[in-house]
């Protein structure tokens, strides 16, 4: 039988390595490749203009590779169990298409969305290539639960063996036999929208420094990939947090909407790595995209994984409600320019470095605001390029001392952690312009500059740039012995368990060297 078919794009918005397309195409006389527009995902609340931006570039890039094989990309808006029968009877569709994807939103929404559609007779087909394994094997293999250590998901990964291979895009001979039936009116009723149709507001809206779609993934991918040293060398850890220029590869939104499969990405640096002598997990850059399976793992295997309350997981602590502060934070007027720097960054450009990230996720969590990590979270979730759900849950938990990581003694300065790799502050004033007149004394801490110079500079703190919101040396101090109380409450309601042993293997003792190497990673490649 010749079917009628949808492949639904998702987050796999590419042609290369995408298994559920291929199987769209076998036996297919017509296919109907539809992206929708989710409401309850692709909102204005929920998404900033950066990732919207980027996300459109990557359909517009989607639709263009389409029509190189005399198809078309159709955009429809609404929720996808309200659009999907009335697609399937004005189309007469018999199968339908998807990329597997383990957010617990998404579960629930597939489910609905195969219930109806077997109702009325159309065969589901899913495959899994978002991720380099299949999650729920990994959980299988763990005795049913979700390896809570990097070293227990390395171990499970083993013995499976390496990822599969990513398979090639489809060919112009494998769509000969298969048509795409549109119209005149195509951009009109499926056309891709604009950022003004969809209610945003383009005019602050700074230079695109890291565009959507497959093309420019692949491009970026084998520009990195002709540098063989730097990856074969690259460690995580040592990279700049405050660099003008990124120094990791910026991959990760690629990833993130499946421009690039991480199964590609793997096997090219498999590639460049043979016969090489590189380094390894958890620094190299296989070790980033083994992080990223590490908390999708997570994210399937344990309940309620992006909130505190419920997360069996999870450190129970008493985090404050500080409007002011949480405004503070997120606008980049905390008064400590390399925070501010850093959240600035993340509004204009939707991208900051790992270490960056570990910085105003600490000040605001444990480090000085004592504000609760899941309103860091849904700021990420709105502003960043690689805001993946489970990645954002897990790394907010780690980097808040709540789940994962437990030293929470270890708290970055605001001040110093700055200084390490930009003692001149150019990244501030790149950022902040504002202090740019600010001698190399002063610039991360502009407030101790006597009033002769704040005027030299054209900026008067408490007037014209805000003095700090807190006295780090001060809060820091008070913020660890608030944590310590937290980690004591959880031991004495259970005291045969650290916090992040629950459900999941016996943590093995972590030498000096793996303590700083995992303090000093975040998942953005």
């Amino acid at each position: 039988m010749a079917h009628t078919c949808i492949h639904w794009f998702r987050n796999g918005l590419r042609l290369h390595d995408n298994p559920a397309l291929m199987a769209a195409l076998r036996d297919c006389k017509e296919i109907y490749p539809v992206f929708i527009l989710d409401p309850y995902i692709h909102n204005n609340t929920r998404v900033g203009i950066n990732p919207w931006r980027f996300l459109l570039g990557a359909l517009k890039d989607l639709d263009r590779s389409l029509r190189k094989l005399n198809s078309r990309l159709f955009v429809v808006k609404g929720k996808p169990e309200d659009v999907f029968p009335e697609l399937f009877n004005k189309w007469n569709i018999t199968k339908l298409t998807y990329e597997y994807d383990t957010e617990p939103y998404s579960l629930s929404r597939d489910k609905k969305v195969t219930m109806l559609a077997k109702e009325l007779g159309v065969e589901v087909i899913y495959k899994i290539s978002h991720s380099l394994y299949d999650i729920e094997r990994i959980i299988e293999e763990n005795d049913g639960k979700a390896p809570l250590t990097y070293n227990r998901l390395q171990a499970i990964v083993k013995t499976l063996g390496p990822p599969k291979r990513p398979i090639p895009a489809p060919s112009i001979e494998d769509v000969n036999a298969v048509k795409t039936p549109y119209s005149e009116e195509h951009e009109e009723t499926y056309g891709i929208p604009t950022l003004e149709e969809l209610g945003h507001d383009t005019a602050s809206l700074g230079e695109e420094l890291f565009p959507g779609g497959e093309q420019e993934a692949l491009r970026r991918l084998d520009e990195h990939m002709k540098r063989t040293g730097w990856v074969c060398s690259f460690e995580k850890p040592q990279t700049s947090p405050n660099s003008l220029t990124a120094s990791t590869t910026v991959l990760s939104p690629y990833i993130r909407f499946g421009c690039l499969s991480a199964r590609t990405f793997w096997w090219r640096l498999t590639e460049v790595y043979r016969g090489k002598k590189h380094s390894a997990p958890p620094v190299s850059l296989h070790g980033q995209l083994l992080w990223r399976e590490f908390f999708y793992t997570a994210g399937v295997g344990v309940p309620n994984f992006d909130k505190m309350e419920g997360n069996p997981v999870c450190t129970q602590v008493d985090w404050d409600m500080n409007p002011e502060y949480l405004a503070a934070w997120r606008e980049g007027r905390t008064g400590f320019p390399f925070i501010d720097a850093i959240m600035t960054q993340l509004r204009q450009e939707g991208w900051i470095h790992h270490l960056a990230r570990h910085a105003v996720a600490c000040f605001l969590t444990r480090g000085d605001l004592w504000l609760s990590w899941e309103e860091g979270q849904k700021v990420f979730e709105e502003l960043l390029l690689d805001g993946d759900w489970a990645l954002n849950a897990g790394n907010w938990q780690w980097l808040s001392a709540s789940t994962f990581f437990h030293q929470y003694f270890r708290v970055y300065s605001p001040i110093a952690f700055g200084k390490k790799t930009d003692k001149n502050g150019d990244y501030i004033k790149k950022y902040l312009p504002l202090l740019k007149k600010f001698p190399a004394q002063y610039i991360y801490e502009p407030w101790k500059a006597p009033r002769s110079i704040q005027q030299a500079a054209g900026c008067i703190i408490g007037k014209d740039y805000p003095r700090p919101v807190v006295e780090h040396e001060v809060i820091s101090k008070k913020n660890i012995q608030r944590m310590k109380a937290a980690y004591a409450r959880r031991k004495s309601t259970d005291p045969t368990e650290a916090p992040s042993e629950k459900k999941g293997e016996k943590r093995k003792t972590s030498s000096v060297v793996d303590m700083l190497k995992a303090k000093k990673r975040y998942n953005s490649c």
